[in-house]
């Protein structure tokens, strides 16, 4: 997820959608964002496969509610920036977890199968400074493709205008963003 250059910019822009989608909750003022050196990291062998896999099927396909059926985890945790209060934080949980009903398809569908959430409360001192989770479950990997969209997905229709919005939303209230995707394995009985 990247910064908004102009979260103002950004915010008019999307107003419409983040109305109609019930993501406009209680007035929070953003942290002030800080000017950053616009650098893109390189991307890692499974984002190369991504973009590959896009590329070669399309975008309508890729995110297909019947691409590659089965369950897929998108685990997903955040340190937020200092200086974010305790209700921001809570409105950046609430917004997330409400993606559980508000992310669908243009025809309506749900792509989402559920979504938990809590804080870190590992004592084991290996969280790296990540503060929240969230598990978000899919039942394909195109739902999952749609629901991630941009900046993988860019055409229109093709990703999720509610989990889109929440990007701009929460982005200035974030320091770092760690997202781990799998297809669970059999799981391993005693």
């Amino acid at each position: 997820m990247s910064r908004p250059a102009s979260l103002k910019t950004l915010l008019l822009a999307c107003a419409p959608t983040v109305l109609a989608l019930g993501l406009a909750g209680p007035a929070l003022s953003a942290p002030t964002a800080k000017t950053a050196p616009a650098t893109t990291p390189a991307l890692d062998a499974a984002a190369l496969a991504v973009r590959a896999e896009l590329k070669s099927v399309g975008a309508t396909r890729f995110t297909a509610p019947d691409y590659k059926p089965g369950v897929v985890r998108h685990m997903v945790m955040f340190t937020f920036r200092p200086g974010t209060t305790a209700a921001q934080r809570a409105e950046v949980t609430r917004r997330f977890v409400a993606l559980t009903t508000l992310s669908r398809r243009p025809d309506g569908k749900t792509v989402v199968t559920s979504i938990e959430t809590g804080a870190q409360n590992s004592g084991e001192n290996a969280d790296l400074g990540l503060e929240q989770g969230y598990l978000v479950t899919f039942p394909s990997e195109g739902d999952r493709n749609f629901y991630v969209g941009r900046p993988i997905v860019t055409e229109a229709g093709c990703f999720d205008p509610a989990h889109d919005a929440f990007k701009t939303f929460a982005g200035p209230y974030l320091a770092k963003v760690v997202v781990f995707d799998f297809t669970p394995t059999a799981p391993a009985a005693p």
